[in-house]
């Protein structure tokens, strides 16, 4: 497995993060290790999960990556 951890900087509340596990909950081949404000760190087994983590991830509104330092765009507007 490959460990990894990716930023979400619009992931703050623990309403954002518990949409965020919901969202990628099901998808066979990623072990969360730790979902905490902002950052999602996470183990895949094949590189190809990662698509579609990342797609879950957005399907839900939120952004992988980007500078925590910026305004939010939070498209569910939880987070401000």
């Amino acid at each position: 497995m490959k460990n990894l951890q990716w930023s979400i900087p619009d992931m703050q509340s623990a309403h954002c993060q518990a949409r965020v596990n919901a969202a990628i909950q099901g998808i066979e081949g990623v072990k969360v290790e730790k979902l905490e404000a902002g950052m999602l760190s996470f183990s895949v087994e094949k590189e190809d999960v990662k698509t579609a983590l990342q797609d879950a991830i957005e399907k839900a509104g939120y952004q992988v990556g980007g500078d925590s330092e910026k305004a939010s765009s939070c498209s569910t507007g939880c987070c401000g």
